[in-house]
């Protein structure tokens, strides 16, 4: 008795090749239905190449630092810049030489739902991980950029090991630790991206918990970006402490 079709399906569910001889097997069934579903398994096949080969060449500047015998390659990013409120967050991250997580890349182009997941991946399997944090009157104080830079110095203090190299978005930090600048680092260094995620979602939660604070001003929804709402939400409600005063519009209303 030939097996089901739904029986065929949930059987191929955890087949990871093309070359599997299950898959082979059922790829002379001629039934329709099971054809369609060798059909999409060869496309899940595809796109985790695609991600697997992505995942390779964004492995290029940590395997070069590995190549010279460096372990401890802590990539750094930060997310916030651009907010009308709440802080900017930066992390650092080192992850283990043999680390493997197909599919991450900058925090911006991944689904919330990814970037969470990706994130308990990134904290089980990291080296170590550190926190910079600069609340917007810190921000007012000394401005974005140089916030920015406080941050992410503070998080490679905050990492339980020192690193040997910094892999670093687009800037530069004034500390003696060996360094590389990378423009879109987060899109073409693994470090890099894996400091993304845990910047965002560590930021994406903290708006989260202002949204239940304030809600009448809906950070969980903007996460302190200008939008409509928001700028409204300012004309009704007026401006928080957690308002970046030296940004406009803000600046011209205080």
């Amino acid at each position: 008795m030939k097996q089901s079709i739904k029986e065929i399906k949930g059987i191929l569910q955890d087949v990871q090749s093309a070359e599997d001889t299950l898959f082979q097997r059922y790829k002379q069934d001629e039934r329709k239905g099971v054809q369609q579903i060798i059909k999409q398994k060869l496309k899940q096949f595809e796109a985790d190449e695609r991600l697997k080969q992505q995942f390779n060449q964004m492995m290029a500047y940590e395997n070069d630092l590995y190549a010279q015998g460096i372990t401890y390659v802590a990539g750094v990013d930060e997310v916030g810049r651009g907010p009308l409120a709440g802080p900017v967050v930066a992390a650092a991250v080192i992850l283990p030489p043999n680390f493997f997580l197909p599919g991450l890349t900058d925090s911006k182009k991944l689904s919330e739902a990814k970037r969470e997941q990706f994130y308990e991946v990134i904290c089980e399997q990291a080296v170590g991980i550190g926190l910079g944090i600069m609340d917007a009157t810190v921000i007012d104080e000394i401005n974005i950029y140089e916030a920015t830079k406080k941050a992410m110095i503070e998080a490679i203090e905050q990492l339980p090991i020192e690193p040997e190299s910094l892999l670093i978005d687009a800037m530069n930090l004034p500390i003696s630790i060996l360094q590389q600048s990378i423009i879109k680092g987060d899109a073409t260094s693994i470090s890099i991206a894996a400091s993304s995620v845990v910047a965002k979602v560590t930021r994406d939660r903290m708006m989260k918990e202002l949204g239940r604070k304030y809600p009448e001003y809906g950070f969980e929804k903007h996460m302190g970006y200008g939008t409509k709402q928001h700028l409204e939400a300012i004309e009704l409600h007026g401006i928080l402490k957690e308002h970046r005063r030296s940004f406009a519009p803000i600046k011209q209303k205080v």
